[in-house]
């Protein structure tokens, strides 16, 4: 596989995740511990030395990823609507950081700051989910076109909660920035979808 169509499946794959991760988030309590250090991680791991790096170097940390793409780009696709909403509205949010340099460096910025954090605490402790939730209502809410969650109102009326899908939204963001930076577009899932299909179905099965 190319190298270029091997970092767009482990991006989308990562944006997925983390998609599909808000959407539970959003609807359960139950812990999510394993699948939420991976896409918290992401966002932290600020130098990969690889693409795979970023989600723990091991391909089946993204099995549910490939799982995902597979059941939205089949030619009898599962296709989750909603699911399908937040991504675009992820893509949509990336596009508009990338045009706000102010906005990106003040990201990156407020993330190279966390490594004091780190030091002392998990990346899914409460205090550093708290922490990502700020970063990205300050550095990526604030672009405008905000991301409308759906879910349970008990559950997203708490403020765990509510850190926890800004914190997942912005590991979705991180993904989609690696998605770009290898050369991903909107016009991929129409001209390339065969090819990311069939590349998430090998990856899928090599694992």
């Amino acid at each position: 596989m190319e190298a270029s169509l091997q970092t767009q499946l482990i991006a989308l794959a990562g944006l997925c995740q983390a998609v599909k991760l808000v959407q539970t988030v959003a609807r359960s309590s139950e812990s999510q511990q394993g699948q939420l250090a991976i896409a918290l991680g992401s966002v932290v791991n600020l130098n990969p030395a690889e693409p795979l790096d970023i989600y723990g170097g091991e391909m089946q940390n993204l099995r549910q990823g490939f799982e995902l793409i597979i059941e939205q780009l089949a030619d009898k696709p599962k296709k989750d609507v909603e699911l399908t909403r937040y991504l675009v509205g992820v893509l949509a949010l990336e596009r508009r950081l990338n045009k706000n340099g102010k906005n990106m460096q003040k990201l990156g910025n407020q993330l190279q700051q966390m490594d004091r954090q780190l030091q002392h605490f998990t990346v899914t402790d409460e205090t550093i989910i708290a922490k990502l939730a700020d970063i990205y209502t300050e550095c990526i809410s604030s672009l405008g076109a905000r991301i409308q969650i759906y879910g349970q109102p008990d559950l997203l009326s708490q403020n765990s909660v509510q850190h926890k899908v800004r914190a997942l939204l912005l590991a979705a963001v991180r993904a989609a920035v690696l998605w770009r930076q290898a050369g991903g577009s909107r016009l991929h899932f129409v001209f390339k979808r065969r090819k990311l299909l069939a590349a998430a179905e090998a990856a899928l099965n090599s694992i």
